[in-house]
């Protein structure tokens, strides 16, 4: 799996929400001035080429859904993300946000109270 462009991630999160589209809603969900057809359906064969959606056809139109979740790539993405800038090492990662946020204590204790309840699971 490789990383998304802007327009392609863009697309991604109009088809993940839509679950299935043809190019035409595709451009109606997408912010003024909507950006010309002919550019959406490329990227949208591209994303086909890459292996994130595909289609069926219905003669000459396509309607198209996801093969990739939004989950599938959202782990993929923050697994890229802690790999190329915090060495693999989620205590950095954490350590880096809770500092640009300014987080508490209490949020941070509130993080890790949720993550051990996560962790134990509902049959625990």
């Amino acid at each position: 799996m490789h990383k998304l462009t802007a327009t392609e991630e863009n697309i991604m999160q109009i088809l993940w929400n839509l679950k299935k589209a043809f190019v035409k809603d595709i451009i109606a969900q997408m912010a003024l001035p909507h950006p010309p057809y002919n550019t959406i359906s490329s990227v949208v064969r591209i994303l086909e080429k890459k292996g994130f959606i595909t289609h069926k056809a219905y003669g000459k139109t396509h309607e198209y859904f996801p093969l990739v979740s939004k989950d599938e790539y959202r782990i993929f993405y923050v697994k890229d993300t802690l790999r190329n800038y915090f060495e693999d090492s989620f205590q950095q990662m954490v350590s880096f946000f809770a500092k640009k946020e300014k987080m508490d204590v209490k949020e941070l204790e509130s993080m890790i109270e949720k993550i051990k309840n996560e962790k134990k699971g509902p049959h625990e």
